[in-house]
């Protein structure tokens, strides 16, 4: 989800190029003009990604993550922060799954409800096999 929201906030400001290509060889005595340009726009674009990005880090893993100069590696650095981050995450969501139980007062229907949404939660994290098997328990 924070990833999406990112990539969403850099490319309405139109500033995702260096995610989207590759870096740019160095310029040379040789470069055309429209190479430097590339360059030039690929290096901003770079630099303006990983200053944003950084401001929006969260506090409790800014300090593990390493400093990058390219945002993709920034990228993948805090990519490798959420995979334990997932696990818990799926642990919490299957232990809440299992402790749920239907409340008279909030009814079937937000059960049921909520039910589901953890069930889709399971699923994003690439759990399958634990969203079908909630299934089959609320059922």
């Amino acid at each position: 989800m924070w990833k999406e929201r990112v990539l969403l906030h850099l490319g309405w400001i139109d500033i995702d190029y260096a995610i989207k290509k590759d870096e740019r060889r160095a310029v040379t005595d040789t470069s055309t003009e429209a190479e430097i340009a590339l360059y030039e726009h690929w290096e901003q674009s770079n630099r303006l990604s990983v200053m944003f990005r950084k401001t929006k880090i969260s506090a409790g893993i800014r300090g593990s993550v390493d400093q990058h100069t390219k945002v993709r590696d920034l990228f993948k650095a805090i990519d490798e922060q959420f995979v334990t981050s997932d696990k818990a995450l799926a642990s919490t969501l299957i232990i809440k799954f299992c402790s749920t139980r239907l409340d008279i007062v909030k009814g079937m229907r937000e059960h049921i409800m909520q039910m589901r949404d953890t069930t889709a939660q399971l699923k994003k994290l690439e759990l399958r096999e634990a969203a079908e098997a909630a299934v089959v328990v609320c059922l």
